[in-house]
């Protein structure tokens, strides 16, 4: 950690120390008022995200008495791992820092606590700070508050400024620009060391989140009229949109992909992608905005004010819905376009949130809850989010206004405005992508999605196989749901009230 951050840290405690002292409605007061009182937080196993908890679990004790115990699982076993303990009534677990997507689960079985009064009573919180996207989004389910962000989430194309300015390259505005500057650089040696390296890196492996990936390069072929058209889902039924010539174009792209990076691409986690971008061995990468801060990691990182951003990638073709077949964008097809290219940012995931169980008891919820504030507001917040081993990712208006804990990190003032301007691009889209938050998610993109896709990498499934697989997966799941059900809960993630 650099003398800045250190110092930034230091002033970041005193100032929340001061806070609490003097705000009578925050919940982290210096008089041990939790004293005796343990809360347990279950988060998947990190570093990231858990990370953080775990360093500031300590100074939230000397404040406040409350002992923060952080257990970790991995993230393919967190949705079931949560679900279990709520179902059975076991209460192993007083608070959890997840995936917001899995709500639609949560939420109406009365398993998560309303924080809406807590909220409205913590002015130390600045909740009004916390950028819109994330608060109705990530935050809330049907009009009610059930998390505190502490996260966001969108994901970006992260590219070697050094590299594209050498070779007199733009970075890449569609999906063919990716794919051919990732052709150019592939087996080149691009950090000095007289190694062959990588056009491209990509986290692939099955069960480490790499459905998003292929949603990042979907979504740019079948959402083009606004957020509200959905990516997943036809709105007027609930039918599956994977299995179309837009979906297949984008599988092509992601299979074309999957061979212009490391040999091993395919067993590659998103730590294993980020490791190898931070050190020079790649020239592009896709991911969420964790690169940006290790970037300038000097522990780390050979690739330090060389790393630029950009939205994702579009594309000039898109789905035209009322034929079912790749059309040329024009003004009505694709009205968000820019320069004939459709650009649909993908908010995958939605951002690690913090939430409570209902069931804990009254002063277990108020430590809880205390924490999570804490977790959250802009003196240790602005801290965290540019450090790359936490995986949080700014979320706060003042995260993309104040630059002054960016260049304390190490990033230069050309690097920050960067790299917060492609995060704030993305967030400012019409036609941003929400990721799917319906009942049983988990299922639709951690188990059938998922496993198709991973079953294409490996040369078991053809495009058509793999997309009739994940079509019949779905459906035979939103059926099994109910499809009218199922439906209102897709339109209402997307707030479509027709």
């Amino acid at each position: 950690m650099s003398r800045q951050l250190a110092r930034a840290l230091v002033l970041a405690l005193a100032a929340a120390v001061i806070a609490a002292c003097s705000n009578g409605t925050s919940n982290t007061s210096s008089n041990n008022k939790f004293s005796g009182v343990t809360v347990r937080v279950l988060t998947f196993t990190g570093p990231q995200i858990a990370e953080p908890l775990q360093r500031r679990g300590p100074d939230f004790e000397r404040l406040t008495g409350a002992k923060i115990e952080v257990i970790t699982v991995p993230f393919s076993d967190l949705y079931q791992k949560l679900l279990t303990d709520f179902a059975t009534k076991t209460n192993s677990y007083d608070a959890t820092v997840f995936d917001p997507q899995w709500m639609g689960d949560y939420v109406p079985s009365g398993y998560l606590e309303d924080l809406g009064g807590r909220i409205q009573g913590d002015s130390a919180l600045q909740w009004s700070d916390i950028a819109p996207f994330f608060r109705d989004f990530s935050a809330s389910f049907k009009g009610h508050i059930y998390t505190i962000p502490l996260d966001g989430d969108f994901q970006m194309v992260y590219y070697r400024t050094d590299l594209l300015q050498k070779d007199g390259l733009q970075p890449p505005h569609t999906w063919d620009d990716y794919i051919s500057i990732a052709q150019h650089f592939q087996g080149k040696d691009l950090n000095g060391d007289g190694k062959a390296d990588y056009g491209s890196c990509l986290a692939m492996k099955r069960s480490a989140q790499s459905y998003w990936m292929y949603s990042s390069i979907a979504s740019a072929f079948i959402q083009s009229q606004g957020t509200k058209q959905g990516a997943f889902f036809d709105t007027n039924n609930m039918e599956p949109l994977y299995n179309n010539p837009a979906a297949a174009k984008a599988l092509g792209i992601y299979k074309t992909l999957s061979k212009l990076g490391p040999p091993d691409q395919l067993n590659n986690d998103v730590g294993d992608s980020r490791g190898l971008f931070v050190t020079g061995r790649c020239a592009l990468s896709l991911d969420w905005g964790d690169i940006g801060p290790l970037a300038v990691d000097k522990t780390q990182s050979k690739v330090i004010d060389k790393v630029g951003a950009v939205i994702l990638p579009g594309s000039k073709q898109v789905l035209d819905r009322s034929t079912m077949q790749l059309a040329d964008c024009n003004p009505t097809l694709c009205p968000y376009a820019t320069n004939g290219v459709n650009h649909s940012p993908f908010a995958a995931f939605g951002g690690w949130s913090g939430a409570i169980n209902h069931a804990a008891s009254t002063k277990v919820k108020d430590a809880a809850y205390a924490f999570l504030s804490y977790m959250s507001q802009p003196a240790q917040s602005r801290v965290d989010v540019t450090i790359g081993k936490t995986g949080f990712n700014p979320y706060r208006t003042s995260h993309f206004t104040n630059m002054g804990p960016w260049l304390a990190s190490g990033m230069s003032q050309q690097a920050a405005q960067n790299y917060l301007g492609a995060i704030k691009d993305s967030l400012n889209s019409p036609n941003m992508v929400l990721d799917m938050r319906i009942p049983q998610t988990a299922f639709y993109q951690q188990t059938a999605q998922d496993t198709a896709l991973a079953q294409f990498l490996a040369g078991e499934l053809s495009v058509n196989q793999t997309m009739a697989q994940i079509t019949a997966q779905w459906d035979k799941k939103t059926d099994e749901i109910g499809r009218q059900s199922q439906l209102g809960a897709y339109k209402a993630s997307l707030s479509v009230t027709k």
